[in-house]
């Protein structure tokens, strides 16, 4: 039996549900073919409940789409060490549990990309591709 892959959620990755109309989680389970146990850490979540009070109407609808989205997610509680930023703890936590990182951030990519670990990203506002190895 192959066991679900557990994927870590960066913001903008989940933004692009609503931006693109894209369905991540059915593009996912198939690019993938099998089931993803869907990740999203405090303070991603915390993010888009911050944007999601944002004056912009369009970046706040977005951000109230994606929260409505994530609901049936993972929300785990995790804590930062002093001093490090969100994309540090995805590295962190994505090296430690051995997952895939879901993002579009280019600096994360290449962090995430120098130290082994897969990122799923979205290609040409149409696709979702992988880079990477996912065990």
């Amino acid at each position: 039996m192959i066991l679900p892959v557990k994927i870590i959620f960066d913001s903008n990755f989940l933004l692009i549900q609503s931006q693109f109309r894209i369905n991540i989680y059915e593009e996912l389970e198939k690019i993938l073919n099998r089931k993803i146990e869907k990740i999203v850490i405090s303070p991603v979540y915390e993010e888009l409940q911050r944007l999601s009070k944002r004056k912009k109407i369009k970046e706040r609808k977005n951000a109230l789409m994606t929260l409505q989205f994530i609901k049936n997610f993972d929300i785990v509680n995790v804590e930062r060490l002093q001093k490090e930023s969100v994309d540090e703890l995805i590295i962190r936590l994505a090296k430690k549990w051995n997952s895939p990182v879901a993002t579009n951030d280019k600096e994360l990519r290449r962090s995430l990309r120098n130290r082994g670990v897969a990122v799923i990203y979205l290609r040409q506002k149409s696709r979702l591709e992988i880079e990477g190895m996912i065990k």
